[in-house]
């Protein structure tokens, strides 16, 4: 694990994985087979075309374009803008790649930040809805936002108009820390209207996004984007969103990766901007929320000592901000294991991968060791596999 200072735009070993990450057809999960196979990035790149070809999914055509493609003039013209902007390139093998992203089955081979990731942004609540919403709808993710900020949650969300604006919104005017990931690349801002708001989510955490600095905004940029918002998160809350609305996406994303889904109830009459967010609730899929405390009750252990946190430093200030002593208490969260979660980890190190084998091991039903495997990858003890099968890491 490299720790190069937040001054480098990118480290030694992120330039290789930015070589791979310009080459046509290889994504997260081609990489992750590349790498379980050659064992270090550096093998990969040494690779014959043939030892490629030994790779599920590497035919000679893609071998080839590894081995014969040059990109040095593409990653150093990448690297200038990137300086430019003040943007950092992170890997995998970087530090201050966000753990909770790391953990998720097709993390992005290179992430971009323009701002400063904390290591307690791993307690993170994602915000989504329609771009085009009520005036209601954007008071309810202005008030999540404002109540998540203030607790000392991180508040994700995609910089979109509506739901998205309002969320960062609501969190910056908390004083509280806030990330935005992009389906662009981060040399501009899009929608361009939001680029002071985006220069205010700068200030209190990060633009981020996996695509190199200068991809335009494509709308098949943005489902890939909405497994970033849901991997940086412990769950999201779905404000509005009609029957079609890419918020429904996400919260699929989130079922898909084992995070909590809330839903706030839209307005029966308006269907244009609830049907989605109301079906939600209707077929279960969803937890209804109205305040703060329905999100912290879901969140077990997380939200027990979050909230117990918040109501210290509430009496003890008279009601004032609670973010500076909430955010050392989610730092300490990250580093220390509950008994159970130790119980889960030793279950894992003796060859126990699936949470059915876990749950028999650990004697804790299914639903208590579903929530407690995604503490432990939050919490970069445990990767998932494919075949939802978990891992040390």
């Amino acid at each position: 694990m490299t720790n190069a200072s937040d001054d480098v735009t990118i480290s030694d070993v992120a330039r290789k994985y930015l070589r791979v990450h310009f080459t046509p057809d290889v994504g997260p999960l081609r990489l992750e087979k590349l790498l379980k196979h050659f064992g270090s990035i550096d093998d990969v790149l040494a690779a014959s075309i043939q030892g490629l070809q030994k790779v599920e999914g590497i035919g000679p055509k893609l071998a080839r374009a590894m081995i014969e493609s040059s990109y040095d003039d593409r990653i150093a013209r990448e690297i200038e803008i990137a300086e430019a902007c003040g943007v950092r390139i992170l890997c995998g093998e970087d530090e201050a790649y966000p753990a909770s992203l790391r953990n998720i089955t097709d993390p992005p081979i290179c992430l971009y930040v323009r701002g400063r990731l904390l290591r307690t942004d791993t307690i993170a609540v994602a915000i989504v809805g329609s771009r085009r919403c009520s005036h209601y709808g954007r008071e309810q993710a202005v008030r999540f936002s404002q109540s998540l900020a203030s607790a000392g949650f991180t508040v994700v969300s995609g910089l979109a108009y509506g739901i998205d604006g309002a969320a960062h919104r609501g969190a910056v005017r908390a004083g509280g820390r806030t990330i935005a990931v992009l389906g662009n690349g981060l040399a501009t801002v899009y929608p361009s209207e939001h680029a002071e708001l985006a220069d205010e989510v700068v200030q209190h955490g990060a633009l981020v996004s996996e695509y190199p600095m200068d991809t335009p905004p494509d709308a098949k940029n943005f489902p890939p984007r909405n497994r970033i918002i849901i991997g940086l998160s412990l769950g999201v809350i779905v404000v509005e969103a009609g029957k079609r609305s890419g918020a429904l996406i996400t919260a699929r994303c989130a079922h898909d990766y084992g995070r909590e889904v809330f839903a706030v109830p839209g307005h029966i009459d308006r269907p244009e901007f609830s049907a989605g967010v109301n079906g939600l609730i209707r077929d279960c899929s969803a937890k209804l929320v109205t305040c703060l405390d329905d999100v912290l009750d879901e969140l077990q252990e997380v939200g027990q000592i979050m909230r117990a946190q918040a109501e210290d430093a509430s009496s003890s200030t008279g009601g004032g901000t609670v973010i500076e002593t909430s955010t050392a208490t989610a730092s300490a969260l990250l580093s220390t294991l509950s008994a159970e979660e130790r119980a889960i980890v030793d279950a894992v190190t003796q060859g126990r991968t699936d949470a059915d084998a876990i749950c028999t091991v650990t004697n804790l039903d299914i639903s208590r060791v579903t929530s407690l495997l995604t503490s432990l990858q939050l919490k970069g003890q445990l990767r998932r596999l494919p075949g939802n099968e978990f891992a040390l890491r």
